[in-house]
């Protein structure tokens, strides 16, 4: 009975010994309360009732920031909401110098996605995006780095408008799309004026030419069988006449 006793006591303090750390994780061991590093992957002992292991993941974590209502620059209310990217670099520091890394890395998120918006106008956030993206990557980059933090990536997902706002925005682009199409319509009525005016030009050189575009145009519209043809004289006939009666 002893021996059974003596035997299980010896597989719990192997079972605390022994530890496992997969390829993606490392393990920050403490002795006594005291740092002593971080180890792994692989198979690691422990010294029992003396040392113990925090695990701690390398891989990539992703997290959506909560959406945040901000007032921007030109005092619109909007609601924004990012998408932020970062891993663990020094597995050492994100144990010791932060009790919850990535509680941490999110609230940075969200005050400096409130902070970086409300600097900024409407028009800026939505045609802005890739600029606003990098400036948010590179603050909370650089105030997580200390907790060993990488922050390798930061998007912002959605903006939402007050329907005030989407309205507003709906006619001001359907007033921009009617002042196009007037614009496209005079520059066409523009060109046009000029090619009459060159095609007077040269008509004006060649009176008879304009005859001969009236008979041909005459001929299209007796092909389509119309019963009605006006046909007017010459006005070179005219001048005929008031020469002979000068003479």
């Amino acid at each position: 009975m002893g021996w059974v006793i003596l035997a299980v006591f010896i597989f719990i303090i192997l079972a605390n010994a022994i530890k496992i750390v997969n390829e993606y994780e490392r393990g920050v061991v403490f002795r006594l309360g005291r740092l002593v590093g971080a180890r792994g992957p692989g198979l690691i002992f422990l010294i029992p009732m003396i040392e113990k292991m925090v695990k701690v993941s390398l891989r990539t974590v992703t997290f959506d920031v909560t959406p945040q209502e901000v007032m921007t620059k030109d005092n619109v209310p909007i609601k924004i909401n990012a998408v932020v990217w970062f891993r663990v670099m020094d597995p050492v520091k994100a144990v010791v110098e932060v009790e919850n890394y990535q509680l941490s890395t999110m609230q940075i998120a969200q005050t400096t996605l409130r902070g970086v918006a409300g600097q900024l106008e409407l028009d800026e956030i939505l045609a802005e995006r890739e600029k606003i993206n990098h400036r948010l990557q590179q603050i909370i980059d650089e105030q997580t780095d200390p907790w060993g933090i990488k922050v390798s990536i930061v998007e912002i997902k959605e903006v939402e408008l007050p329907d005030t706002m989407k309205r507003a925005m709906a006619r001001q682009a359907e007033v921009e799309r009617d002042r196009r199409a007037k614009v496209i319509n005079a520059e066409g009525e523009f060109q046009a004026a000029q090619k009459l005016k060159e095609a007077a030009e040269i008509l004006s050189e060649a009176p008879m030419a304009i005859q001969l575009r009236y008979l041909q145009t005459a001929t299209e519209i007796a092909a389509e069988k119309n019963s009605t043809l006006v046909f007017p004289l010459p006005l070179e006939i005219f001048k005929y006449f008031i020469k002979k009666e000068e003479k």
